[in-house]
Order: C-alpha cells, then sequence, then structure tokens
C-alpha cells in the first residue's frame, strides 16, 4: 500500500498545476521588476547625460517596486482568502440547517460530470459521510489545497522576484557607458526577458517560444513607450 500511496505522489508531483500559485506571483514579480527597472532606465538615460540621476531613479523605482508588489499581492490575495472562508462558514451554516438539499445539490455536481443518478447520489452519500465539509468545499465551490490563496507566500514570492528581476537592469546602469546605455538597457532586459519566459514555461509545462514571442514584444512595447517619453519632454538633466 505504501508503495502504491508513493507512486501516486510522484504521479501528482509532475503536475503543474501544483506550482501555479507561487509560479505565477514569482514569473509576474519578476517580469515586472525587469520591465519596470528597465523602462525606468531607458526613459531616464534619454532625458539625461549624467549616470547619477538615472542610478537614482532606478533605484528608488526598485525599492517602491518590490514593497509594492508585495503588498499588492498580500491585499489581492488576502482578499481572495477572505472570500473563501466566508463561503465556507456559509456552507458549514447550510449542512447544519438543511443537510438533505445539500446532499441533493452534491450529487447533481456529480451527476452533470457525468455519473448515472444513481452512482451519483451513492458517492455523494458516501463522501459527505467521510467528510461532508470537505467534500461541498472541494466540489461544489471549487476550493482545493492546489487553488487555495495563501498570501504571504504570494507576497514573499512577488516581492522577492521583483527585487531580483530589478536588480538586473539596476546593475546596467551602473557599469556600462552612458553613450550605449539605451541599446544596453533594451538588449540586456530582452535577454532577462526572454530567460524568464523561458524558465517560467519550461517549469508550467508550457510552451516556450509562445511565452518568448509574448515576453519580447510586451517588454519592446512597453520600453519603447518609456524612451519615447523621454525624448518627447527633452529634458537634459545634468
Amino acid at each position: 500500500m505504501s508503495t502504491e500511496i508513493k507512486q501516486l505522489d510522484d504521479y501528482l508531483d509532475n503536475h503543474f498545476i501544483h506550482k501555479s500559485n507561487w509560479l505565477r506571483a514569482a514569473v509576474l514579480g519578476a517580469n515586472d521588476g525587469i520591465l519596470s527597472i528597465a523602462s525606468i532606465a531607458i526613459g531616464m538615460s534619454a532625458a539625461s547625460d549624467a549616470r547619477e540621476p538615472i542610478i537614482l531613479a532606478t533605484l528608488a523605482g526598485l525599492v517602491a517596486g518590490a514593497l509594492s508588489m508585495a503588498a499588492g499581492e498580500y491585499v489581492s490575495v488576502s482578499s481572495q482568502t477572505d472570500v473563501e472562508r466566508a463561503d465556507i462558514e456559509r456552507e458549514k451554516q447550510e449542512l447544519s440547517e438543511m443537510p438533505d438539499l445539500e446532499l441533493q445539490r452534491l450529487a447533481l455536481i456529480y451527476e452533470n460530470r457525468g455519473l448515472n443518478k444513481k452512482t451519483a447520489f451513492l458517492v455523494a452519500e458516501e463522501l459527505t459521510a467521510h467528510d461532508a465539509l470537505g467534500a461541498h468545499v472541494r466540489d461544489e465551490l471549487g476550493i482545493n489545497e492546489i487553488s487555495q490563496a495563501k498570501p504571504i507566500q504570494a507576497a514573499f514570492a512577488s516581492g522577492g522576484a521583483f527585487t531580483i528581476g530589478g536588480l538586473l537592469p539596476f546593475l546596467v546602469t551602473l557599469f556600462l557607458p552612458l553613450k550605449i546605455m539605451e541599446y544596453a538597457l533594451y538588449g540586456f532586459a530582452i535577454f532577462f526577458l526572454v530567460i524568464l519566459g523561458a524558465l517560467a514555461a519550461k517549469t508550467g509545462g508550457s510552451s516556450i517560444k509562445k511565452a518568448i514571442l509574448r515576453i519580447v514584444f510586451w517588454g519592446t512595447v512597453a520600453m519603447g513607450l518609456t524612451a519615447l517619453v523621454g525624448y518627447i519632454f527633452g529634458v537634459n538633466i545634468a
């Protein structure tokens, strides 16, 4: 029996959906870190002939962006958690007040998924006897361990990934010549974004080519528009 359980666990580990929560937050954070900080640096490079303002603006964007990403992710996912908890409490109350109706609802869910009426009712009865709330939370509300919101995990993944992603273009502003700063920032940012897109796609089991094309296109648009703003305003910060 233990061998069968281990084989089942190994099989489940091969599915990518188990990584969806932290992977989404980490990819979003790293992508925003690279793109946001590179865009800020490119915009400042287009408007300034000095390195110090570029570094200062980039560093400020890095700190503010990381904190904003972490806080935003925490608040967003916490709101989802509150909704989930409220639904679970409502489900507890309904199970207490009208268990027969809840049993019928559960049976109908299984019937709609393809079981015949008799089998669906039997499955609903057995699952209700084993763990009524767990069955309804999973099959009626669609909440499970994989999809359940985890605010702290999401906040750290997003904020940490933003910091790591943003540090890459920030290092470019420190060491590369000012004359080629804009082009270097764009080139390095696209390079970093391509690596990130490929790793995320590989980790998530999706198409690497599509991920790279998507991230290169939108990265180019964002950095191009930011550079354009710097040129249009023509502010020469010395």
